[in-house]
């Protein structure tokens, strides 16, 4: 079985080569060199959705990392959805310059440590964004073997590739993603990643994401909480 943190991060971009020291020091260098170079980046949600979303979140995530990404804005939202705190407004977001974005706690339930950091999560992971990619319906035969083209050129290859053509080409198991989620924090990070991928700018896929909310049994105020968290993300990181 392939590192499935490693396609994660492949995924969301955050593997920029030639670039040292943490994500977060080096994140402005980070953006600038995907903006050059996008296909160095192997930022492959950028490959699945175009010119779309695609394009803004591989630069965003660079600067949050690939499962850090994941696990730190849906823990950050799920805290605050406990505390009772009304979810934060796009304005109320940190200045781009101080993200707040930080490895959650180990005892969390989030993250590395935790069964939601499992390769076989990560892989689940993996697949809801690919199910959240295709929620409008554009990826056709002809624009799979288009993504495929780009994905092997940006160095993704052997099983890794293979696991992305077969679920390209699969009908989505909401069932199984679903099924996958067996704790709380799992159920929190299986949305949060699905919702990173897309901004919901149709009706299928505001209806997928309200899907698998329902199928989730997230409730309202916590979906709230994930949505204006990963909106406020995308908003300051792309200043």
């Amino acid at each position: 079985m392939f590192d499935a943190k490693k396609l994660l991060d492949q995924f969301l971009g955050s593997q920029v080569p030639g670039l040292g020291g943490s994500v977060r020091d080096r994140a402005g260098e980070a953006i600038q060199t995907a903006k050059n170079n996008p296909m160095k980046t192997g930022a492959i949600a950028a490959v699945l959705l175009g010119s779309k979303t695609g394009r803004s979140i591989a630069g965003n995530a660079l600067a949050i990392g690939g499962l850090a990404a994941i696990a730190g804005l849906g823990y950050q939202a799920y805290k605050n959805y406990q505390a009772g705190q009304a979810p934060a407004a796009p304005s109320d977001a940190p200045s781009a310059n101080n993200p707040v974005l930080l490895p959650p706690p180990v005892e969390s339930g989030f993250g590395p440590g935790s069964p939601a950091g499992s390769n076989e999560f990560v892989l689940v992971l993996i697949r809801a964004m690919i199910a959240a990619a295709k929620a409008d319906g554009h990826i056709d035969d002809a624009e799979r073997a288009l993504i495929m083209d780009k994905i092997k050129a940006a160095d993704v290859s052997g099983e890794a590739a293979a696991f992305i053509e077969a679920e390209l080409a699969s009908p989505t198991d909401i069932d199984a993603l679903v099924a996958a989620a067996v704790t709380e924090e799992q159920r929190v990070e299986l949305y949060t990643a699905s919702r990173l991928t897309i901004d919901p700018d149709s009706r299928a896929e505001r209806g997928y994401l309200d899907l698998l909310a329902g199928r989730l049994g997230l409730a309202d105020q916590l979906v709230d909480h994930i949505e204006a968290t990963v909106s406020s993300a995308k908003t300051t990181l792309s200043q």
